[in-house]
């Protein structure tokens, strides 16, 4: 945890995100350097296991339909569960496939002659 008497460490960064650190401190009762130290801890912790500095760019790839899956999982699990699943199943692939007059724009996406 990042309380006592740990070692004294400076930080630069952005103003932008400073503010945003100050923010999530004041919202966590909480102070700046606790604040920094706890969401660097919540960064290291969410990094998947298999990824580190170490490792080349290949192993790092996914599969875009699993990664699409997660994702499906996930908005999922943000929604309200009283939405009907008709609801769900639209607000899923709005989220995931985006607003329908910018699928043109997508570059992941074939493109259909008109």
């Amino acid at each position: 945890m990042c309380s006592g008497h740990d070692a004294v460490g400076a930080v630069k960064m952005p103003q932008e995100l400073t503010a945003q650190v100050d923010a999530w401190a004041e919202a966590h009762g909480t102070v700046r350097s606790d604040a920094i130290c706890r969401l660097v801890e919540l960064g290291l912790n969410s990094v998947p296991a298999t990824a580190s500095h170490h490792s080349s760019p290949d192993t790092l790839r996914r599969d875009p339909t699993e990664i699409e899956h997660q994702a499906t999982e996930q908005i999922g699990k943000l929604l309200d569960p009283a939405l009907s699943a008709s609801e769900r199943e639209r607000r899923i692939r709005r989220l995931t496939e985006g607003p329908p007059e910018f699928s043109g724009q997508r570059i992941d996406l074939p493109k259909h002659d008109q």
